[in-house]
């Protein structure tokens, strides 16, 4: 394994939750179920699917909020295993939450909330230095030097974000995990946080980890695409490949969704319409977790669920009919 090329590798990572189905028996749950792929180092990888299909629990996962169920999580090509591991890996990798609202404690001061992670990992000689390092870090976020001393709650949702922005990039991290971080802002707002994502990762060689339901936004900010289904992943390729040849038959549905600016180009796009509902986790379907709504399914497809296969280079895809039906 190449440490320089692969900052993140992620091995058959699995994530179930024990869920009471009755006065003495659990099931689990299975919300991330054998995924692997890789982020390289100074690129973006965009997670996509439909809501409840895993996408902020790999997230958390990979990050160990979660304890994993089963897999490996390499970072900088060493497992995170051991205690002394993960708080050097905490260090090194930071989360930009999905709402503003919820993700910063009312009773403390923005000075405070960003100067937490500071105060965590010691990362100061003196008073001075970690004020010092606070501004420099609201600076960085397009928030001024007297928004410090206020509170969470008088501001809007766009700085906000910018808080736990600043938040999440105080022990100068190297993985930015973002879940959803413009799906609670005003349509304005999300293009101003966007390309202040964007700048921030030239300017600080960031590598992120992007998750989305916005595939216009996903397109906008990510190098590759993952779609994630149920679980599983079903598709991994660059985003300009994924987004003109999608291969998997969820993948199409998704990309035929997005509206295109052009009328002309628009009209002539056939939308592909899923029918039925997405299964419960709980309740899986043998095989193939999308054969339930797919189009071509067979019986290889309840039998057991195809593996991640590489169809041309650099493209991934998880179904037994790839070259039939495109």
């Amino acid at each position: 394994m190449n440490e320089f090329e692969n900052l993140v590798v992620v091995q058959n990572l699995k994530q179930y939750f024990p869920i009471k189905t009755g006065v003495m028996t659990t099931t689990p749950l299975k919300a991330v179920d054998d995924v692997s792929f890789a982020i390289r180092k100074g690129e973006t990888l965009g997670l996509v699917g439909e809501s409840g299909c895993g996408k902020t629990t790999v997230g958390r996962t990979i990050l160990h909020l979660y304890k994993p169920t089963d897999g490996e999580i390499w970072f900088k090509g060493k497992e995170i295993k051991t205690k002394a591991d993960l708080k050097d890996y905490r260090r090194q990798t930071a989360m930009v939450f999905q709402d503003p609202y919820s993700s910063l404690n009312p009773r403390m001061t923005v000075s405070d909330i960003i100067g937490e992670p500071l105060d965590i990992h010691k990362m100061y000689a003196n008073k001075q230095e970690r004020k010092e390092k606070i501004l420099e870090l609201m600076n960085s976020v397009g928030l001024n030097s007297e928004h410090a001393n206020r509170y969470a709650h008088e501001f809007s949702g766009g700085q906000r974000q910018r808080i736990g922005i600043a938040r999440a990039l105080a022990t100068s991290p190297e993985f930015v995990v973002c879940d959803e971080p413009v799906s609670a802002l005003d349509v304005s707002i999300q293009a101003q946080v966007i390309n202040m994502f964007d700048e921030l990762q030239q300017e600080m060689g960031l590598t992120y980890l992007f998750i989305a339901h916005d595939l216009l936004v996903v397109r906008h900010i990510s190098d590759r695409i993952a779609v994630m289904y149920l679980g599983k992943m079903v598709e991994l390729a660059d985003a300009k490949e994924i987004y003109d040849h999608p291969l998997h038959p969820y993948s199409k549905s998704l990309m035929s969704a997005v509206p295109v600016p052009n009328p002309k180009i628009a009209r002539a796009n056939k939308r592909v319409v899923l029918t039925g509902d997405i299964p419960s986790p709980l309740n899986a379907p043998s095989g193939c977790p999308f054969r339930t709504r797919c189009a071509y399914a067979c019986d290889a497809c309840a039998e057991a669920m195809p593996e991640l296969k590489e169809v041309s280079p650099g493209h991934f895809v998880a179904c037994h009919r790839t070259e039939e039906i495109n």
